[in-house]
């Protein structure tokens, strides 16, 4: 009777050291570069993670192992242009791992949490077209963002030069993205004042989002079964939540459910007069389409589009604001300045707003975007792949099933390819004009088949907004604050300038404005 503990209790530890010496020595990743610790266990990932220093700390790995490095049993970054390819490339046939299950919205997949090449792809001709470069710079998607940077600039003019950035930001992205996806269905009104569509904002501030999120990625499990409790259970369960209800993004989640549901009880006569993305949606619904997608799938889809259409535009003018802001900066302002005060009258429209189509073609305005974007990037972190065969990739065997990554913070980073890599210098770019090799290292929105499909929509917001900015006020810190950076939470880190150690920016008219 007392063998049989200590014969499990051995077996046990047998199985431990030849897991532990297999992920060593027999591994086919035993020969890729990296620590041991990593290479022992996926938890000493999930603790860096926990603590909000994964991204970073998978820098410094590459700066002392190189351009390959395991981080896990299981897992392996890279940081260089031939891998990217290799993995991200239109028909590398990397397929997203379980991490995107998290932006699943009412049970239902979406484009962005589909695992599947061929799911993706189905998914994204359905609406791809809507996001082209051509229809964000003219007609009524133009017309949008014209008039959203008008009451952006009349929300400043009213709150006077102390404004309080980061909202007013946010408040911009958000009446943008939910007119484009809904229209006069659930378009918010942020900018002019309502209270209730503000509040939804309060989804993305609250920092609890980052530990939920981490126990979304390493226990989604537990995770699902703990915030599904109800009655008693639940009374015991809130005890154990990562963030107390209602969670991060329920009330945008809401909105945008209810959104789709007035679409869906509207008329045929009022559907047929909106263009927006739930417009185009619905004709690929099953009582349009037989085998079409259902009211849930719709929503799912919008969902997920409102949720990537926020903070990251948001995050990204909030950055640029504050690094053009600083002192030490103030020499790019100017240039910026110069350029978009130079804008010819007729191109600008009735509000004296410079057109989209004009803002698209500033060079200097493109640079300051792009050193932001850099240095900043909305989502810095690990994107993960995996293949169900096993491949070479800069001249290593990965197995079938491994998780391999690449980050933008990475290789934004190559003191190689950009010098001074945490100096704010939109100069750099100017200079990179005719470099195909710089242009090969931005990597901000993706690349291939899966790259940011809201790129355009997103830089039609912000160099409209920043050249209406601009041509109207200066910006500068406030007194203390100028080595003090805002941070965002991405995931489960907060992100910031490294170089420095709340933002508050003063904006002050120009004299001729």
């Amino acid at each position: 009777m007392t063998l049989a503990p200590a014969i499990l209790a051995t077996v046990a530890v047998a199985a431990i050291i030849y897991h532990f010496c297999y992920s060593l020595f027999f591994s086919s990743l035993a020969r890729i570069p990296g620590p041991k610790s990593f290479a022992w266990t996926k938890l000493k990932l999930a603790y860096e993670d926990y603590k909000g220093t994964r991204t970073r700390t998978i820098h410094a790995l590459h700066a002392e192992y190189g351009p390959i490095v395991r981080v896990g049993p299981n897992e392996v970054t890279f940081s260089s242009t031939t891998a990217m390819r290799s993995i991200y490339g239109a028909g590398s046939g990397f397929e997203r791992t379980s991490f995107y299950r998290m932006f699943e919205a009412y049970g239902r997949k979406n484009m962005f949490s589909f695992s599947t090449v061929k799911e993706h792809g189905e998914r994204k001709k359905f609406f791809a077209h809507a996001y082209a470069k051509s229809t964000m710079l003219k007609g009524d998607n133009a017309a949008m963002v014209l008039q959203k940077a008008k009451l952006f600039l009349d929300l400043l003019a009213r709150e006077g030069p102390d404004s309080e950035i980061f909202s007013t930001l946010h408040y911009f992205s958000l009446d943008n993205i939910t007119e484009f996806l809904y229209g006069n269905f659930g378009k918010t009104a942020c900018l002019e004042g309502s209270k209730k569509d503000r509040e939804l904002i309060g989804d993305i501030v609250d920092v609890a989002r980052r530990k939920l999120s981490w126990y979304s990625v390493h226990f989604p499990g537990f995770t699902n079964w703990l915030y599904s409790r109800t009655g008693v259970m639940a009374c015991i369960a809130r005890h154990m939540y990562p963030m107390n209800k209602p969670t991060t993004y329920t009330g945008i989640r809401s909105h945008a459910k209810k959104a789709c549901q007035a679409f869906s009880k509207a008329s045929g006569s009022e559907r047929a007069r909106e263009t927006s993305l739930i417009a185009k949606l619905w004709t690929h619904h099953y009582s349009n389409k037989e085998g079409g997608l259902d009211d849930l799938d719709i929503a799912s889809e919008c969902a997920d589009h409102l949720l990537a259409g926020v903070d990251t535009t948001s995050d990204t003018l909030m950055f640029l604001i504050w690094s053009l802001s600083r002192p030490q900066n103030r020499v790019f302002q100017e240039k910026l300045i110069e350029e978009v005060c130079k804008i010819p009258t007729e191109c600008l429209d009735a509000n004296g707003i410079p057109r989209p189509d004009v803002c698209d073609k500033l060079l200097y305005v493109d640079a300051v975007i792009k050193e932001t974007l850099r240095l900043f990037a909305p989502l810095p972190g690990s994107e993960p792949r995996s293949l169900s065969t096993a491949t070479s990739i800069d001249g290593y065997l990965i197995p079938p099933r491994t998780v391999v990554s690449i980050s933008p913070y990475a290789l934004h980073r190559n003191p190689d390819i950009f010098k001074d890599p945490l100096k704010f210098n939109p100069d750099r770019w100017m200079d990179m004009l005719k470099s195909d090799e710089a242009k090969k290292w931005f990597w901000a929105f993706s690349s291939g088949g899966r790259m940011c499909i809201g790129m355009h929509l997103a830089m039609a917001e912000m160099t409209t907004l920043v050249v209406a900015l601009y041509r109207k006020y200066n910006t500068m810190t406030i007194d203390g604050f100028d080595d003090i950076s805002p941070g965002i939470t991405a995931r489960y880190e907060v992100f910031y300038d490294e170089s420095c150690r709340a933002m508050r920016v003063f904006l002050i008219q120009h004299p001729s404005a």
